[in-house]
């Protein structure tokens, strides 16, 4: 079966289905309609838009994701793609920047280095502690508060241009590739300023860093990467602090939790332009459908003929606890990444009903993809 032959990816009226088809030219993807009456073109009703299948994933991320359709968006103000990477100047954040300049270097793109740090009057508000040895104390005036908002930045600020100069020295060296990068130092939550920066910029890659999850720390850290998971609408790489996986070069065995539906598809596809070259073998882990049983098969032949650069296989997964089952696919063989595609959710559902990625945050040590479709 051809890849290139025409399929429906929508049955509308005249006028909506033009719209579409000025939508999905304006991205290159070529579109015919079909049943149009060619006297009153306007009354037609029942009109097919296609397109090739070939165009089918990206078509569907346009159409139904239109905030996020495309992972080549632009930087309005500097004219490249982004990596965004929010830094702590801990060893683990310098970890997720290696591996984000090496993705970077695929997408000739820009790495945009941002660290925020808290205020202290809303530090007090929230009886936190600044850091181990500097406190804010509501007793005291307004003016020793400013000087201790200074000094609190101006530490950010030494401690970033010293992580700037030891990236430069890895380029130097050649352990990292020759990427532009930029650098931000704010005041705020942090994962608000993420979110902030995410909305305006549409970074086409997040790359943060965890702590592991032992049980001494597994609620103490990541509790912000698991907020912006569950509110940020981009691709967000989590890097544990326990991975040895120094780049995307390295990356070999990936599972891939598929859901059945079409969201597989987007998933999968956002995946492929992310890492187009890399040559992973992909499980896909499929959770139980019993209205889909032959959905999961299916999408292994898919997967065969439209990824050629990975390998693929299926393991179904049970009934019960998902998080078993990536235990038991992880003890058989090693699994280097975790992805995962998260869909839109309110804030609601996220408090009652955690995301799967938010789940595996918790439990795997194990870098983790999370994509939005």
């Amino acid at each position: 079966m051809s890849a290139d032959r025409l399929i429906t990816i929508a049955i509308h009226t005249f006028d909506r289905a033009q719209r579409m088809k000025s939508l999905l030219e304006s991205h290159g993807i070529k579109v015919a309609l079909q049943n149009v009456n060619l006297t009153n073109p306007s009354i037609s009703s029942g009109v097919r838009v296609r397109i090739a299948e070939s165009d089918l994933p990206f078509a569907l991320r346009i159409v139904e994701n239109a905030e996020i359709f495309s992972p080549e968006v632009m930087d309005e103000k500097t004219g490249h793609q982004t990596v965004l990477v929010p830094v702590d100047f801990s060893e683990n954040s310098f970890k997720a920047c290696m591996i984000a300049f090496k993705i970077a270097s695929i997408h000739n793109a820009v790495v945009h280095l941002l660290h925020s740090y808290m205020d202290p009057t809303y530090t007090a508000r929230a009886s936190m502690q600044l850091s181990e040895t500097l406190d804010f104390e509501p007793g005291v005036d307004m003016a020793e508060n400013m000087e201790i908002d200074k000094e609190i930045a101006d530490v950010a600020r030494k401690s970033m241009e010293e992580l700037e100069n030891r990236l430069r020295e890895k380029m130097k060296d050649g352990v990292l590739p020759a990427v532009k990068f930029d650098s931000e130092i704010t005041e705020g939550l942090p994962e608000e300023t993420v979110d902030d920066y995410a909305s305006s910029h549409h970074p086409i890659l997040i790359v943060m860093g965890t702590k592991g999850t032992d049980a001494s720390n597994r609620h103490l850290f990541g509790s912000v990467t698991a907020e912006v998971l569950d509110s940020c609408r981009c691709t967000i790489l989590t890097v544990p602090d326990t991975t040895m996986i120094p780049g995307a070069h390295e990356l070999h065995h990936v599972v891939f939790f598929a859901t059945s539906r079409q969201d597989d598809i987007l998933t999968l596809d956002a995946l492929y332009r992310l890492l187009p070259e890399t040559p992973l073998h992909i499980t896909l882990a499929s959770l139980p459908d019993k209205g889909a049983e032959q959905a999961a098969p299916n999408l292994l032949n898919y997967c065969k003929g439209h990824y050629p650069a990975y390998t693929f296989s299926l393991a179904p997964l049970s009934e019960g606890d998902p998080m078993a089952d990536y235990d038991r696919i992880d003890a058989g063989h090693k699994v280097n990444l975790v992805v995962v595609g998260t869909r839109k959710r309110n804030i609601f559902a996220r408090l009652f009903s955690p995301t799967l990625a938010h789940r595996l945050l918790f439990h795997a040590d194990t870098p983790l993809l999370s994509i939005p479709v």
